[in-house]
C-alpha cells in the first residue's frame, strides 16, 4: 500500500475510493503467482542482519519467549521463528492485552494451549504479570532444570531469547520485568537495533533482539493487520486507505466503539451506505471518516476535509485503545492450523 497523493499533498475522496477498489481486486488475486508482491512488505536491511544474529546465538539459548500483539496473535507471529526455535522450549506472551478484546484473548490462550504452547496474556506496562512470567519460565524449562539436577548442577542460569516483530513491546516487556529501563523503548517499529543481554534476578538472563518481519507476506490481510497496529513503517503506507480498512473492521465488528468515540448518529451511519459509490462497501467508512474530520476540526482552506490528518487521528485512536478493546482476528479462523 504505497503512498498515493495528489499535487496539494492530500488524497481526495474519489482517489481513496478508486485506490481502495484496486487494492481489493489485488487482494482477490492473493493466491496467484503475483500475490507474493504484497504492497505491505517492509523488510529493511537491518532485519537481515538481526536475523543472522539470532541464528548465531540460538545455540546459547534454553528458552525462546515470543512476544506477540494480543490484537493480532497469529498475524504478529513471524513464521521464521518456528524454524529458528524448533528444538527450544517456547513461551508465547500475548502482549498489549489491555488493548485487545479480553473474551477473544482468552480464546487465543486456549488455542495455543491446545497446541501444547505455554501462553500468557500480558500488559507489559504493568508489572503485575512479572510473577506469572517467572513461574511460566520455570514451567517451560522444567525438563532442563531436572536434567541439570540429575547432573548435580543447581540453579544454572536460564538463557532466554526474547523475539517478536516490530512494535509488539519486547523492550518494554523486558524493562517491566527487570524493574528498570534496561532496553531502549519507543512507540515506533525498529527501536532495538543490536544484541542486548539483560540479567533478571538470580537465574534468568534475557537476550533482547531487534524486531524483525519476514521478507514477504503471502497473505495481504496479514500485512494489513500489521499495518493497523503499527508494526509496519507508516511512511511507506497510504494512511488514508489504511484508516478506511480500520474503520471498516471496527464498524463491522465493534460498531458501538466507533460510533461512541466520534459521537455519531447510528441511524445516519447506516443510511450513509451508497450503492452508487465507486466502492459501495466503503461508503459507510468514508462517511464515518468525514464525520470524524468534522468532529475533530480536520478542515483545510476552502472547507475541504483533511483526509490525511483525519486518518492519522483514527489510526492513533485505534492503536492507543481510545476506540476500545479490539481484536483483529479470531482463533476460530485458525482451528485447523
Amino acid at each position: 500500500m504505497q503512498k498515493s497523493r495528489n499535487n496539494n499533498g492530500s488524497t481526495n475522496k474519489k482517489s481513496i475510493e478508486k485506490n481502495h477498489q484496486k487494492k481489493q481486486q489485488n487482494s482477490k488475486d492473493c493466491n496467484t503467482a503475483k500475490a507474493g508482491k504484497s504492497s505491505f512488505n517492509w523488510y529493511p536491511g537491518h532485519m537481515t542482519k538481526a536475523k543472522r544474529m539470532m541464528e548465531e546465538n540460538i545455540r546459547l539459548i534454553d528458552l525462546v519467549i515470543e512476544i506477540v500483539d494480543a490484537r493480532v496473535p497469529m498475524s504478529s507471529r513471524n513464521p521464521d521463528i518456528d524454524k529458528l526455535a524448533s528444538n527450544k522450549a517456547r513461551i508465547i506472551l500475548l502482549n498489549k492485552a489491555d488493548l485487545a478484546d479480553d473474551y477473544v484473548t482468552n480464546k487465543w490462550i486456549a488455542y495455543f494451549n491446545s497446541k501444547n504452547i505455554y501462553c500468557l496474556k500480558l500488559n507489559s506496562r504493568d508489572n503485575s504479570g512479572v510473577k506469572q512470567v517467572n513461574n511460566l519460565i520455570q514451567t517451560a524449562c522444567a525438563d532442563k532444570i531436572e536434567r541439570d539436577k540429575s547432573r548435580g548442577i543447581m540453579n544454572r542460569t536460564i538463557k532466554a531469547m526474547v523475539v517478536g516483530i516490530p512494535n509488539v513491546g519486547k523492550s518494554t516487556f523486558i524493562n517491566s520485568f527487570a524493574g528498570k529501563a534496561s532496553a531502549k523503548t519507543g512507540n515506533k517499529p525498529g527501536v532495538t537495533k543490536g544484541k542486548q543481554w539483560i540479567k533478571l534476578g538470580k537465574n534468568v538472563e534475557m537476550l533482547d533482539t531487534p524486531g524483525i518481519l519476514w521478507p514477504r507476506f503471502e497473505n495481504q490481510d496479514v500485512g494489513m493487520r500489521l499495518a493497523m497496529i503499527g508494526s509496519i513503517n507508516d511512511n511507506i503506507l497510504n494512511i488514508e486507505e489504511l484508516a478506511i480498512d480500520t474503520i471498516n473492521y471496527v464498524y463491522n465488528n465493534y460498531p458501538d466503539n466507533i460510533i461512541e468515540r466520534y459521537e455519531l448518529d447510528k441511524e445516519a451511519v447506516k443510511a450513509s451506505y451508497d450503492e452508487s459509490a465507486i466502492n459501495p462497501d466503503n461508503s459507510i467508512a468514508l462517511y464515518i471518516m468525514e464525520q470524524a474530520a468534522l468532529k475533530r476540526g480536520c478542515i483545510k482552506k476552502g472547507n475541504a476535509i483533511d483526509y490525511e490528518k483525519t486518518a492519522n487521528i483514527i489510526l492513533d485512536d485505534f492503536r492507543s485503545g481510545r476506540l476500545g478493546r479490539i481484536t483483529l482476528e479470531r482463533s476460530e479462523d485458525n482451528a485447523n492450523s
